[in-house]
């Protein structure tokens, strides 16, 4: 349960900064078409940080409690914002364009996290 919270967390903190500092150190240096690419790539670790901290929160006893699904659907999260964000934020910063060939697999792992919170959730209503 504490993995997921501090992923969470620490994601959002660093999804804070990359913001701040793509508007600001980025915002000269970056075409708009790849600031908004860092700014996508942001967004979505942004959103996901907080998914981590929601599944660590009903991993809690008192809620959903230590069910697989939810560890997977955490795992699957953290993947995915490393390899969908991380992919993005550095297609941003060096133009490689083969990078976006791998962030469609760091969607593929966010949708299969939200997949698994719905089974989880649907598993712990029965």
């Amino acid at each position: 349960m504490p993995f997921f919270i501090i992923a969470g967390a620490v994601n959002a903190a660093i999804a804070v900064a990359f913001g701040a500092f793509g508007a600001h150190a980025l915002k000269e240096k970056l075409s708009e078409h790849y600031l908004a690419i860092w700014e996508t790539a942001v967004q979505y670790q942004m959103f996901h940080a907080l998914a981590l901290i929601a599944v660590g929160i009903m991993m809690s006893p008192a809620l959903f409690g230590s069910v697989t699904q939810l560890s997977w659907a955490g795992y699957l999260i953290l993947a995915g914002i490393i390899i969908f964000s991380g992919s993005l934020y550095v297609l941003s910063l060096s133009g490689i364009g083969i990078l976006g060939a791998i962030t469609p697999i760091g969607g593929v792992a966010f949708i299969a996290g939200w997949i698994m919170l719905i089974v989880a959730a649907v598993k712990f209503s029965n």
